[in-house]
């Protein structure tokens, strides 16, 4: 997993994603080592539902007084409220005991602000809030206007470098997705962070756009 951080020298960092249940130690002494204070940590951005994204928010939360922002139709299965339809069925749970420790690990958190579509947060010269569904019906992607950076979460996929579309096995709604993957094609993006995979800076737009056509 690749977690990102957005730096404003005013409105201070803001993290995208919290990685699994019982990684928010880890994940603060990596912003420490990077010069981010937990006093520092102003918001939290969740590009989605799943449990690999969430897993340490409440944690985070906790411990910073971070405010937490999320798009509005994907607020419900953050904090819980209703089930995710992405949920194994409990056979297909006790076949992985390692997913469903991690499951039953999750401690469910509040999300403070509902986003929309389109959306501009006034953070770091602008960040647009992307609706990309199909991984999740709530899935968001961040697309930072000045330096041209775009944070898929998992609507994309990279593999050193290379960028790669949606993991169809995790993807439930695939035409959507590939839909979301149009719309992310359309803009100019000089570097792309996907959650698994990482950086992709090599001409960013042409593999973007490959992907997208393919």
């Amino acid at each position: 997993m690749n977690l990102s951080v957005i730096l404003d020298p005013e409105k201070g960092a803001t993290l995208v994603d919290t990685g699994v249940p019982g990684q928010a130690t880890m994940i603060l002494d990596k912003l420490a080592a990077e010069g981010i204070s937990q006093s520092d940590l102003k918001r939290i951005l969740i590009t989605h539902q799943d449990v690999d994204h969430i897993g340490s928010l409440k944690a985070l939360k906790a411990a910073t007084g971070a405010e937490v922002l999320a798009l509005d139709v994907e607020i419900p299965y953050i904090e819980g409220t209703k089930p995710s339809p992405k949920m194994p069925s409990p056979e297909r749970l006790a076949q992985n005991p390692g997913f469903k420790a991690m499951l039953d690990a999750l401690e469910r958190c509040s999300v403070d602000v509902a986003l929309k579509d389109g959306e501009v947060l006034d953070l770091a010269g602008g960040v647009t809030v992307v609706a990309t569904p199909g991984h999740t019906l709530g899935h968001i992607s961040l697309y930072l206007n000045r330096s041209h950076t775009l944070i898929t979460g998992d609507a994309l996929t990279s593999s050193e470098g290379t960028l790669g579309g949606p993991m169809e096995q995790a993807t439930p709604d695939m035409a959507s997705a590939k839909v979301s993957v149009k719309r992310l094609a359309e803009l100019d993006v000089k570097q792309i962070v996907a959650y698994h995979g990482g950086l992709v800076d090599q001409d960013a737009n042409g593999q973007l756009r490959k992907v997208a056509a393919e």
